[in-house]
């Protein structure tokens, strides 16, 4: 299995996109794509795994709690986000789209 991380990326202008490109054992990997999307108001992420994420092009800003804390993804950065470490989306950069990498650790 093999591809192109900036080939083929889907139409996000109305909705973000999730991809997932590899699941194995104990973890999964996403390329998703968003174009100016956010969060909902109110809205908090709360995971059963763990999240790494690092930013390929664009940019977001992501809202953490416990402890607080708002956190600006440029190209090149990546944040680990524990299990049930509540965040959310602030925003993400229209032009270029914002084109993150994933990974969630699975119960094996």
């Amino acid at each position: 299995m093999n591809g192109e991380i900036f080939k083929n990326l889907p139409d996000a202008a109305e909705a973000e996109q999730c991809e997932t490109l590899c699941r194995a054992r104990g973890f999964r990997v996403e390329r998703i794509v968003s174009s100016g999307q956010g969060s909902p108001e109110g809205f908090w992420y709360d995971q059963d795994q763990d999240e790494w994420v690092m930013m390929l092009r664009g940019g977001a800003t992501l809202q953490l709690l416990d402890p607080d804390e708002t956190v600006y993804v440029a190209p090149g950065d990546w944040i680990f986000l524990a299990a049930h470490r509540k965040h959310r989306v602030e925003s993400t950069s229209r032009e270029p789209a914002a084109i993150w990498l994933a990974v969630y650790g699975e119960k094996l």
